[in-house]
């Protein structure tokens, strides 16, 4: 396993960050890591990158315990921290020829990731003269100085703006296609671009670990957006099986929310018929991962 944590708790005071926490990554794979602030997600990413201990259990990274042989774990692992520390007077080659000296790596290999990462076009710049955007490449092309096996990535498109959320996607892409990574994000989006699998932790525990493509497809409600001919008396929704909730999102399109996994939308079809109506438009539509996250997470 690339990642191994066994019932890691980890506590700050009387606050439990982490309870008994337990998950294994294959080599290869690209998760993504989500919860609400302050649900233990960074705390967590410190003991795998041995910024931090924990109070109990074992975590390990490349088969190296995160404890007793750090050195080995920091080598394996490139990590880039939710607030990216640069040093903003140096120029984007000078920061990372200081960075390759400290990892005892080649010079040549400061071109490879400046290609790697994008950042040709302003590599020859101070750090401080650079967009978020590219700060977020220099950190990302520290991470990969070194070569690892691991990135563990903290919340790595934080305060980017749309197209610069598009470009650093397509870079953690392109490097995860033979590493493996563990991804932090707010973004949903993101997940759903970058991921195949997802675990989600909420006020330090384990909620969901599973594949992204099965933890839709086992959602057992299915929510149907219909359009009718002409308007329709709501209450006569009431009478349609397995029928959730139904919300008017304008005119005569309704939102049918049904707590089965089974296609609804032959019913919807016999619905209009008995009741003098005609399906102008009917479309099935699966829960996003922002619903399923907001859902797993809700107190």
């Amino acid at each position: 396993m690339s990642i191994e944590v066994q019932n890691v708790s980890k506590s700050y005071g009387s606050q439990k960050a982490l309870d008994n926490v337990s998950f294994s990554i294959k080599k290869g794979e690209i998760v993504g890591f989500l919860g609400p602030n302050g649900a233990g997600k960074s705390t967590l990413m410190k003991i795998l990158t041995t910024f931090i201990n924990a109070d109990e259990g074992t975590a390990t990274v490349n088969g190296n315990d995160v404890t007793a042989n750090q050195k080995a774990v920091q080598l394996s692992v490139g990590y880039l921290p939710e607030h990216n520390p640069l040093y903003l007077d140096l120029y984007v080659r000078e920061y990372l020829a200081f960075n390759a000296n400290v990892y005892k790596v080649s010079k040549s290999r400061i071109e490879e990731v400046i290609q790697l990462t994008g950042l040709t076009s302003e590599s020859h710049k101070k750090i401080g003269q650079l967009s978020k955007g590219f700060r977020q490449r220099v950190g990302l092309a520290t991470a990969l100085l070194h070569n690892p096996d691991v990135l563990i990535l903290d919340e790595p498109t934080t305060g980017l703006d749309p197209n610069q959320l598009v470009e650093i996607r397509n870079v953690i892409k392109n490097v995860g296609k033979d590493k493996t990574v563990f991804l932090s994000t707010h973004i949903m989006q993101e997940v759903e671009a970058i991921c195949d699998r997802v675990i989600i932790i909420d006020n330090g525990k384990i909620v969901t670990d599973k594949k992204l493509d099965k933890l839709v497809s086992e959602e057992k409600e299915q929510i149907i957006e219909v359009e009718f001919d002409k308007t329709i008396d709501e209450a006569l929704l009431a009478s349609l099986p397995n029928i959730k909730n139904y919300k008017n999102t304008s005119e005569n399109l309704w939102t049918l929310t049904f707590s089965t996994a089974e296609d609804m939308r032959p019913k919807v079809f016999d619905f209009a018929q008995d009741n003098g109506l005609k399906t102008l438009q009917i479309s099935l539509k699966s829960k996003n991962l922002e619903q399923i996250f907001r859902e797993k997470t809700k107190k």
